[in-house]
């Protein structure tokens, strides 16, 4: 049985902040979850997914977050409770539906998890999305920890269905993946059949009945505003002349920073968890007792803003301060060193930190930037097509995706990134803009996510380029999820359907397709210079499964390689392909057996063939 399955509803459990949401969501009688894997809320998919064969809850991996949530959104308007699960800039994939189902509003609890990324460990951005709560009108909640985090979404299902809207639960890479104590509690029976009755002038967003919608949706605003003012989740703690205004885990860096300055008698503090829209009462009364104020959130100045101007509406001369010069940054995450001492700044504190250590003694750390791992078959797949491409001027656009390591030496094949599937895209336009030749990179699943509607009009506007699309029969960024191009037999899982990707694209209208094996190098090497000489829009499919996908399901090859005497030390291997197996000792090359995979692209380069495979190495001997 799943661990988040437990009955034992009087017991503690440690668990990752991602696996309390899903606890969570399941004591709240969830009946459907839908997701497209994005860090830092995959673990939160990949528990319901595997609760979802051992319950009645039923959970999808959707082809992106748009479709997750429209899914999602119909299950809630059939009076069942739903869950729609992302990362942050998934929420703008999911934006247009967002906006106009705020109007529809929904009967059963729904709950949209935009899982934020402060520091960008594993993001393009670091968007701060409370602002599609003020933007679409939709109450927002925050929690500071993990076992917070698991009852704030039971209430934020209630709160969805007492408002009859969606309900957006911010967290952030930290909540998501900080361990705590959780308490388990009942879990409710789950409601699995629905019914949807029909109310065009209720559900059909043409204008005549989204005038009246918006009017219904600021009612529901308004409905939350009043509840922001008494929940459970917006609290005053302490006393004192002065105030602190947080949120989210900001919170828990606030609360430490104050007892540890022994400001516990001075400093009071208001912790939000209902974030949007504010309870600018509770605000009001807070700061009327107060000489300053201080705002403590990760991330923009949104609640620093609003208290401002709360304190400009009541007529209140407080000292409001958040953001700037010696107070909180804009920029990354929190930490409780820099929260205390922006505390002690602010209110006169002496910061008696620890004095560091000194360790001048010491060699710094190498560095480790991150590496595609060793026997990828991405990176067979560009030293292919950087070989094919050779005395052409390129440009290489790229995607989201574990291959977007591409960009780092000596691979240096990634030129222009955004978004999902921006990689197809913006090739037409550098196709036709520069008349250079374009090499689009993109996975198996980003093409599904997003990448077809780009080849589809570039295939009806005649552009001139090659996509790449890399297939590694997995979402191998985000740990091994699977996409519609999945098959799933390998997993044991009967009962899904299968895209074939090459299929796709030549129903998509692309007349020039090319299948590689991206580990037969000099077979690629001849296919992909046949592609890129067409004059159109060509595809070139790299199929071959991930390592590590391959090395879970136990089926990755047990051969393994070593340099030989033979070498004459070119290191062709490691200047050209960059694999972490490899390293020097007093000059030498040599292979770490226990990462080689034995995928042989380097002893296929290497020009003395003084790369063998170690069984056939000690046969020579």
């Amino acid at each position: 049985m799943h661990k988040l399955l437990s009955k034992q509803t009087d017991a503690k459990m440690l668990m990752l902040g991602n696996e309390a949401i899903a606890r969570g969501a399941i004591e709240a009688g969830l009946a459907f979850g839908s997701t497209y894997p994005g860090t830092p809320s995959s673990e939160i998919s990949a528990n319901l997914f595997e609760i979802s064969h051992e319950s009645e809850l039923c959970f999808e991996y959707c082809t992106n977050e748009k479709v997750a949530l429209e899914v999602a959104a119909a299950w809630a308007n059939s009076g069942l409770r739903s869950m729609a699960i992302m990362k942050h800039v998934g929420l703008n994939v999911a934006a247009d539906p967002l906006m106009t189902l705020a109007y529809l509003g929904v009967r059963g609890g729904m709950v949209i998890i935009t899982a934020d990324d402060p520091s960008m460990f594993s993001s393009q951005n670091e968007q701060d999305n409370r602002y599609y709560g003020k933007l679409a009108g939709l109450a927002v909640m925050e929690p500071s920890s993990p076992g917070e985090a698991k009852e704030m979404i039971k209430y934020a299902f209630e709160l969805s269905e007492k408002l009859q809207e969606p309900v957006l639960f911010r967290t952030t890479t930290r909540i998501n993946h900080s361990t705590g104590t959780v308490s388990l509690g009942d879990m409710a029976p789950v409601k699995k059949i629905g019914d949807f009755t029909k109310d065009p002038f209720r559900y059909v967003a043409i204008p005549a009945v989204s005038r009246k919608l918006h009017a219904k949706l600021l009612e529901a605003l308004a409905q939350a505003k009043a509840i922001s003012e008494e929940s459970r989740f917006n609290f005053v703690e302490g006393e004192g002349a002065n105030g602190i205004i947080c949120n989210g885990i900001s919170y828990g860096y606030v609360s430490d920073a104050v007892r540890e300055l022994g400001l516990a008698k001075e400093v009071k503090i208001l912790r939000i968890g209902l974030s949007h829209p504010l309870p600018e009462k509770m605000i009001g009364n807070f700061m009327a007792g107060c000489k300053k104020v201080l705002i403590a959130e990760e991330g923009e100045p949104i609640m620093e803003d609003a208290v401002r101007g709360f304190a400009q509406k009541i007529g209140l001369s407080v000292s409001v301060e958040g953001k700037g010069a010696d107070r909180f940054p804009i920029l990354y995450e929190f930490d409780p060193a820099m929260a205390r001492k922006v505390i002690a700044n602010c209110f006169g504190a002496t910061d008696k930190a620890l004095k560091a250590v000194d360790l001048s003694d010491i060699a710094p750390i190498a560095e480790r930037p991150p590496n595609l791992c060793a026997g990828c078959s991405h990176r067979a797949t560009y030293y292919i097509v950087k070989k094919a491409a050779e005395g052409l001027d390129t440009i290489y656009p790229s995607d989201i995706g574990c291959y977007t390591l591409g960009v780092l030496p000596p691979l240096s094949m990634a030129d222009f990134q955004i978004c999902m599937g921006s990689s197809i895209t913006t090739s037409s336009g550098f196709s036709k803009a520069t008349g250079k030749k374009v090499i689009a990179f993109i996975g198996d699943s980003t093409f599904f996510h997003s990448g077809i509607t780009g080849l589809v009009n570039a295939v009806f506007n005649n552009h001139n380029f090659t996509v790449v699309i890399l297939d590694n029969g997995t979402t191998a960024m985000t740990g091994h999820q699977p996409n519609p191009g999945v098959d799933m037999n390998l997993l044991g899982l009967s009962g899904y359907g299968r895209v074939s990707i090459e299929e796709v694209v030549r129903a998509v209208g692309v007349k020039n397709v090319t299948v590689i094996e991206p580990f037969k190098i000099k077979k690629g090497i001849e296919a992909v210079k046949k592609a890129l000489e067409y004059e159109g829009v060509s595809v070139i499919i790299s199929k071959e499964m991930c390592t590590l996908y391959g090395k879970g399901l136990k089926l990755q090859s047990s051969r393994r390689y070593m340099v030989t005497d033979k070498c004459k030390n070119h290191r062709d291997c490691i200047t050209q392909l960059g694999c972490p197996a490899f390293s020097t000792s007093e000059g030498k090359v040599q292979i770490d057996a226990g990462q080689c995979t034995g995928c042989s692209i380097c002893a296929q380069i290497c020009p003395e063939n003084a790369i063998l495979p170690i069984k056939e190495q000690k046969a020579e001997r």
